[in-house]
């Protein structure tokens, strides 16, 4: 008679998911280190433990799809995260809500990821590449949460010309990006850091940001 604790033997799907998951992890580390396109599907699959050369390509098709897999696989924790800060503000007037709902839930979810992280890095590199950068940002603006905190941040910002909200929204998802990487990299290299935590680098973030916002509107001249 079987043990009754013994585990039963894991199935196709099984290994088909198992795989998945080492191709993602791998993935996601090489192209923070290395850039998205300077890494190939052969040094993704050898990383992850796989001789198929075809492993990747068979799992995930092209390369953009799988960028778009492990961008969303952590943005889903990440809203569900800004999903709970947006019920705590309300319908707040104060600038500073809305920002912090932009900044904080990505901070939260790269400290809880311990370290070394690659999820920062990896996001900087895609945000160099044109196309993978609108497939990003494209998938990111469709989140009923994110649509939610632009809302809000329009109605605190009633009189800023639609020119410079879009100008101020791309310059706060650069900044975002960037300092995040920035840390992730320092942390992963035991140097220094600017801030001492996680937590304590969304509030410089988010002071900044709101400046940002805030500042005035100078019109161009001719």
């Amino acid at each position: 008679m079987p043990d009754a604790t013994e585990r039963p033997a894991p199935t196709r799907a099984d290994r088909a998911g198992d795989t998945r998951e080492l191709i993602l992890a791998a993935a996601e580390r090489l192209f923070a280190e290395h850039g998205v396109f300077a890494v190939s599907n052969r040094q993704i699959g050898e990383a992850a433990g796989q001789g198929n050369n075809f492993a990747v390509g068979y799992h995930f098709g092209s390369k953009a799809e799988l960028v778009r897999t492990i961008t969303r696989r952590h943005a889903d924790i990440v809203e569900r995260v800004r999903v709970r800060m947006l019920a705590e503000i309300g319908d707040s007037t104060d600038v500073r809500d809305w920002v912090a709902c932009l900044v904080r839930p990505s901070t939260e979810h790269l400290d809880s990821l311990g370290s070394p992280t690659w999820y920062a890095r990896f996001g900087a590199q895609v945000m160099t590449d044109p196309g993978l950068r609108r497939i990003v940002i494209e998938d990111s603006l469709a989140t009923q949460p994110i649509q939610q905190v632009l809302d809000g941040l329009n109605r605190c910002l009633p009189s800023l010309p639609l020119s410079v909200h879009l100008e101020r929204s791309a310059m706060a998802r650069n900044l975002m990006s960037y300092t995040f990487a920035e840390r992730e990299r320092a942390l992963a290299e035991n140097t220094t850091t600017p801030r001492a935590s996680w937590e304590d680098t969304a509030t410089g973030l988010i002071d900044a940001i709101v400046g940002m916002w805030l500042a005035p509107v100078t019109t161009p001249t001719d």
